[in-house]
């Protein structure tokens, strides 16, 4: 066999590309792979097109080798040696490189491939996506044998699963998702909406799991770094033009200095760091240190990696950011300016619905109670909103702040940060202390949490974003949420440097989080739980493969490319599922009449505890009566909050039940209040009248125990509200 056009092929065509209808291969950046290498490559853009069977060169290498060598070509497929040959640059007629001499050598010429060699490239390398193989050059010297260079070039044949297409597919149904369980509660579908919600969030954080694999530092297959690029826009990292132009402007205005990377792709390769960082490209960019400016070598350990020969090398954050096609100085701005845009376009697009229903509703196009809550208290849901959207983005901002805190693109991007990372967590914090106050408040009046966190609307739109996809006695999980967000932000933001360290700690923390959610199952019924677990063991089975790409078990590059494969298909898999359980339980709420029929009623007996305000609005005397009875302030108070020091069903009860003046007092409850009163207001229902008098009607029947409703309570053990919910023993 003739492999002297294939060792020119295999010398000269390497790393991927991808991006031509016609079938090719290409590769347009050359690593070192050995120690002190004495042949390295600034720039390095070959294409292979099979149809005219010629290659295009284009090289600037650097040379300190003078004399006779000959090439050792190893030629790999996901890890697998398929071609071992040696080929000699005076008999292959390379010029410039027989023999080799000391300098800079450009190389600029298309080269005839021949037949032979042509023929041994399988026709599914042109078609199969992200393709994963690579090419290792030795050289070594003719006379002593001894190898003075290691290169190393990824082979790319145009075809990847990071499609624009599959990103906004995934945005659209997400964001629909989201919007129709909001519709869905404003019709008054508390229980369906809440299972949407929840679902749709558990989504989301999944694809906020796939981003944060990309954005580690590991290194992994070209298969898994392009499937998890197709998630990075729920983390806010997109790209837009003209906003790329402003943030560049931005941070010079603000005494930053922006990285031009992509101004220098025609004269610098750029490697995409595929396995381990080479110990001969950090060398490299040790040595290139000591004869660069400090304001240029302070740049370039803030921005990418820069080797003595000149050609930059990207992994981790700055992977990613280099994929999309984003300066790596301007990621910070740009997640964070997506974030704030979906925050006010949120904003904008709640007001314009509130109006649209009070112009719906005095049209009469729409009933005029439809979406009545919703129209009588719509700040509050907009607060709610607001804080569930937080919620959202925390992920995104914790990872992209703290990476900024290690970047320092700028003073006023830093202070940014520091704004908007302590600002989210301060706001999730205290939100989350005030439901734990809320339930544990509930717990000491009804011996109940759900009670209070469900039957006062105010409470549960502003703060239901919290605890309502956990059961009622699972109120305080949110805080091992947060706990878990940042933590892992934290791995992914500050270990940048070593990618063994973030898997060993990613894989720690997702194996707590499978134990945690799998024992104490706190999601609120039996479907939601087993959705959940479902994703914290795929999150947790990815990051063991995470750990195997480290490669902190030495083990051979064929199973690093056939793990990679794996990760890829397992999860394409899963996501469609989930995508398909999501959109089929969202469309079929849609086509019931009662969609919360679908649904089980939760254990916590919530929806017994919820009241809309079309039904608290009621001052019928049936309404009063049953407010004595249970002990509640009769009637709905508009400005109820619970987070105000206004007077709230907690507050109001719990002061009757502590104040030893009114112990005493009958437990009557009207609107109005006790203080400076000693003498409650009386009942509106006068016992001598017919509570629904009518023509010839029959008087109502005195009650047996007359005044006293906690009698007939005592009787009849725990109070109605708390039967069904667990606190009965």
């Amino acid at each position: 066999m003739r492999f002297s056009s294939l060792g020119r092929l295999a010398l000269l065509a390497s790393l991927p590309a991808f991006v031509a209808a016609e079938p090719m291969l290409t590769s347009n950046s050359l690593n070192t792979c050995q120690d002190d290498s004495s042949f390295t490559a600034s720039l390095f853009n070959v294409v292979y097109t099979p149809n005219n069977n010629s290659a295009s060169v284009d090289i600037v290498a650097t040379s300190s080798v003078e004399g006779n060598v000959v090439f050792d070509v190893a030629i790999s497929a996901y890890g697998y040696q398929i071609i071992r040959t040696t080929v000699d640059p005076c008999k292959a007629g390379l010029a410039g490189l027989c023999p080799m001499t000391a300098g800079k050598i450009p190389l600029n010429f298309n080269l005839p491939v021949g037949a032979d060699a042509a023929s041994q490239i399988p026709g599914i390398a042109y078609n199969f996506p992200d393709l994963d193989a690579t090419v290792r050059v030795f050289l070594n010297m003719t006379d002593t044998g001894k190898s003075v260079a290691c290169v190393e070039a990824d082979i790319s044949n145009g075809k990847t699963v990071d499609l624009i297409g599959v990103k906004w597919a995934l945005a659209v149904i997400a964001g629909l998702v989201l919007v129709a369980s909001a519709i869905v509660n404003g019709l008054g579908h508390s229980n369906a909406a809440a299972h949407i919600a929840s679902g749709a969030l558990s989504l989301f954080g999944y694809f906020q799991a796939q981003a944060m694999i990309g954005l580690t530092a590991v290194h992994m297959p070209p298969v898994v770094r392009s499937w998890t690029q197709d998630f990075q826009w729920s983390m806010g990292i997109i790209k837009v033009e003209f906003m790329q132009d402003i943030f560049t402007w931005y941070q010079r205005a603000t005494g930053g200095t922006a990285s031009t990377i992509f101004d220098s792709l025609t004269t610098v390769s750029v490697q995409v760091e595929k396995r381990a960082i080479p110990d001969a490209a950090v060398n490299l960019y040790r040595r290139g240190v000591a004869a660069v400016p400090r304001v240029a070598t302070s740049l370039m350990r803030r921005a990418n990696v820069q080797t003595g020969s000149g050609s930059y090398i990207v992994y981790g954050i700055q992977r990613v950011a280099f994929k999309a096609g984003i300066e790596t100085t301007n990621l910070f701005m740009t997640g964070l300016t997506f974030f704030c845009l979906f925050v006010v376009l949120t904003i904008l697009g709640v007001a314009a619905f509130k109006g649209w229903c009070e112009l719906a509703a005095k049209k009469k196009w729409i009933k005029p109670d439809t979406f009545l809550e919703f129209r009588n208290g719509w700040l509050t849901v907009l607060k709610g909103i607001l804080f569930r959207l937080t919620l959202i983005g925390y992920p995104q901002m914790t990872i992209l702040c703290l990476w900024e805190f290690t970047q320092v693109d700028s003073p006023a991007e830093v202070v940014l940060a520091v704004f908007f990372f302590f600002g989210m967590t301060a706001t999730l914090g205290w939100a989350a202390s005030k439901v734990i106050r809320i339930a544990r408040r509930s717990v000491a009046m009804h011996r109940n949490p759900a009670y209070i966190l469900f039957s006062d609307p105010q409470a549960l739109n502003k703060w239901g974003f919290l605890y309502i996809q956990f059961r009622a006695s699972a109120y305080y999980f949110i805080l091992p949420v947060l706990g878990y967000l940042i933590i892992k932000g934290m791995f992914i933001a500050f270990a940048q440097k070593s990618g063994t360290a973030q898997a060993v700690g990613l894989l720690l923390i997702e194996a707590g989080w499978l134990v945690a959610a799998s024992v104490m199952r706190p999601w609120m019924d039996k479907s939601t739980n087993t959705f959940n677990i479902a994703i914290a063991a795929i999150n947790f089975i990815n990051s063991i493969f995470l750990l195997i790409f480290s490669d902190v078990f030495s083990q051979p590059p064929l199973v690093n490319g056939v793990i990679g494969l794996i990760l890829f298909f397992l999860n394409a898999i899963f996501a469609l599922v989930l995508l398909l359980m999501v959109i089929v339980s969202t469309i079929l709420v849609f086509w019931r009449n009662n969609p919360d029929t679908r649904y089980q009623f939760m254990a916590d007996d919530r929806a017994s505890f919820m009241k809309s305000q079309s039904q608290l609005t009621g001052t019928t005397e049936l309404d009063a009566l049953a407010a004595t009875a249970r002990g509640d302030k009769g009637g709905y108070k508009p400005g109820l909050d619970l987070d105000d020091d206004n007077e709230s069903i907690s507050s109001e009860s719990m002061r009757r039940r502590t104040d030893t003046s009114l112990m005493g007092a009958p437990n009557h409850a009207g609107s109005g209040s006790l203080r400076g009163n000693m003498n409650p207001p009386r009942s509106p229902v006068d016992p001598s009248v017919p509570l629904f008098p009518a023509a010839g009607g029959p008087p109502r029947a005195p009650s047996p125990y007359g005044n006293n409703p906690a009698a007939f309570r005592a009787q009849h053990n725990a109070s109605p509200w708390q039967r069904g919910a667990g606190y009965d023993h």
